[in-house]
């Protein structure tokens, strides 16, 4: 194994600590969970994962955003699926999440606190949702 320079090691550092500060829950009350079952990893989900941690990163929400891993959420014809929980708003589900829909959920239902309606499978009943 080639040494490392100090640089190297620090940026090797600060590498791991957003890795783990990715990982910590506390604080974090906003959810982003990514289905990554067989049927949603075969569909594309590993990218959309890396979209959402691309994207926190991007914004600056690592240390409000918690993304998780989950396992198959039942819903196969849609995947990838996401299940974002924001307080305040009601838990949803979006379905063919991809990199781009991956950025609008960051832009507008986790910063811009609106639902994206044309992506959401599974949402609470309308007496639920406050009219604006």
């Amino acid at each position: 194994m080639a040494k490392m320079s100090l640089e190297e090691l620090r940026k090797l550092r600060d590498t791991k600590k957003t890795d783990l500060q990715r990982r910590d829950a506390e604080g974090k009350e906003i959810q982003v969970i990514v289905g990554m079952g067989t049927c949603g990893i075969a569909a594309g989900a590993k990218g959309t994962l890396d979209a959402f941690i691309h994207g926190l990163d991007e914004h600056k929400l690592v240390d409000s955003v918690l993304v998780r891993q989950t396992g198959c959420m039942g819903l196969c014809h849609s995947e990838p699926t996401v299940e974002v929980m924001v307080p305040g708003m009601p838990a949803v589900i979006y379905g063919r999440v991809d990199a781009g829909v991956a950025k609008e959920i960051i832009e507008k239902h986790l910063i811009g606190r609106e639902l994206l309606d044309n992506h959401i499978l599974d949402r609470p009943a309308a007496d639920i949702i406050a009219s604006k």
